[in-house]
C-alpha cells in the first residue's frame, strides 16, 4: 500500500548565515561541531540539535522504509519561518530552502514532494515566492505559521495570499510556531505542549470566524498536529458562537462546526481515541498520514497510530494515501 507522510521536517545541512551577514542574531544558524553534533542557534542561544537524518535523503528514505512508508512530504522546520526579520532578507533564506528542497524532489522524485515556505510578513513577496515554488520549482504548496506577528491569519494583509494559493492550487500546511504564552511558561517544554496545540486552534478559529475559508472555498489547507486542540474544543467554541454571535460571528455567521471537514488534519495526536474521535468529527477523508519527523515530539513509529485503529483496508488508503492526494492535488502515479 502506498504510504505518504504529510507531516515530515526536512533542513539543509547548511543555510546562509544571515545573522552575520545583516547584523541579526535572530537569523537562525547551524553549528556542526567537532564532537559530531550539529546545533542550532538563534539569538546567540542554543535552540536545538538536529541529526544527519534531518538533511541527508537517502537515510531518510532507509528510515522510512523500516515502517514501509514511500513518500515523505518536506517542509522545513518552523525556526526558519523569521517573519520578524526584514521580508528582503527572510526571502533570500526562504528561497535557499525552497531551492534545496526542490533540488532533493528531482533527485528522488518516487520519494519526496516538496511544501515550500515564502515571507508571510510581505504577501507580495510571499505571492512571488509561492508563484516560483509552484511555476519553477514543481513544489505542492507552502506551509506557513499559525499567526505572522501580530496578524491572525484572518488579517486583510493576508487574503491576496490565500487568494493566489486558491488561484495556484497551492496545498497549504499551517504549523504552530511563535507560541502564545512562551515568556510566562519557560519550564516543563509547556510552549510545545500546550501552546502549540492552542496555536493551532488560533489559527483554525481565525481563518473560519474571519471568513477565509468562505471567501476562498477551493482553499486547502491542512492543520498540522491533528489540528491541536481545535477539533477537541469546537464545543465550546460552537457554544460561544450561539450564546455571543455579537462577539463571535461578527465576520461570518455560519456555524464554526460546519468547517470541520472543510479542513484536512495529520494523523499525529499520540493518543489513539483522540485520534478515533478527529475520524468521527472530521471525517475520514479528511485525515492523512503526519508524523513530525525526524523530531522527538514526532510519532516515533510512523503510521502506528493509523495501524492501532484497526481499519478496513478502504480506509487505511483513505489515511495513508487517498486523503494527503487530495491535499496536494497528485496522482498515485507520480509516486509509482
Amino acid at each position: 500500500m502506498l504510504k505518504i507522510d504529510t507531516h515530515a521536517h526536512y533542513l539543509p545541512r547548511d543555510w546562509p548565515d544571515l545573522a552575520t551577514k545583516y547584523g541579526d542574531k535572530r537569523f537562525p544558524v547551524i553549528h556542526h561541531g567537532d564532537d559530531g553534533r550539529h546545533r542550532i542557534y538563534k539569538d546567540g542561544k542554543f535552540f536545538r540539535e538536529i541529526w544527519p537524518k534531518t538533511w541527508d535523503p537517502q537515510e531518510r528514505i532507509d528510515d522510512y522504509a523500516r515502517f514501509g512508508i514511500q513518500v515523505q512530504v518536506i517542509s522545513t522546520v518552523p525556526v526558519m519561518f523569521s517573519y520578524w526579520g526584514a521580508a528582503h532578507q527572510a526571502l533570500e533564506l526562504h528561497q535557499s530552502l525552497n531551492d534545496h528542497m526542490a533540488e532533493t524532489c528531482r533527485a528522488f522524485p518516487k520519494h519526496y514532494a516538496g511544501i515550500g515556505t515564502v515571507p508571510m510578513q510581505s504577501p507580495r513577496l510571499a505571492i512571488q515566492e509561492l508563484e516560483r515554488c509552484m511555476d519553477q520549482l514543481n513544489l505542492r504548496g507552502v506551509q506557513i505559521g499559525s499567526h505572522i506577528n501580530d496578524w491572525n491569519l484572518d488579517a486583510e494583509e493576508l487574503r491576496p495570499f490565500f487568494e493566489a494559493a486558491q488561484d495556484l492550487g497551492a496545498a497549504v500546511l499551517v504549523h504552530p510556531w511563535d507560541m502564545m504564552g512562551t515568556d510566562s511558561m519557560p519550564k516543563y517544554w509547556m510552549p510545545w505542549l500546550v501552546g502549540m496545540p492552542a496555536e493551532q486552534s488560533r489559527a483554525a478559529c481565525a481563518l473560519i470566524f474571519g471568513g477565509v475559508l468562505e471567501q476562498f472555498p477551493k482553499l486547502r489547507v491542512m492543520l498540522a498536529h491533528g489540528g491541536g486542540s481545535f477539533p477537541y474544543t469546537i464545543g465550546r467554541i460552537e457554544h460561544g458562537f450561539n450564546m455571543r454571535p455579537d462577539l463571535v460571528a461578527t465576520d461570518n455567521p455560519i456555524n464554526p462546526r460546519a468547517y470541520l471537514s472543510r479542513l484536512y488534519y495529520d494523523s499525529c495526536v499520540h493518543d489513539d481515541r483522540a485520534l478515533q474521535y478527529l475520524i468521527d468529527s472530521v471525517g475520514i477523508e479528511r485525515i492523512m498520514l503526519g508524523t513530525d519527523y525526524p523530531f522527538p515530539l514526532g510519532e516515533q513509529e510512523p503510521g502506528a497510530g493509523i495501524h492501532a485503529q484497526q481499519r478496513s483496508p478502504a480506509e487505511e488508503q483513505q489515511l495513508f494515501h487517498k486523503s494527503a492526494l487530495e491535499w496536494l492535488g497528485m496522482d498515485a502515479r507520480a509516486f509509482l
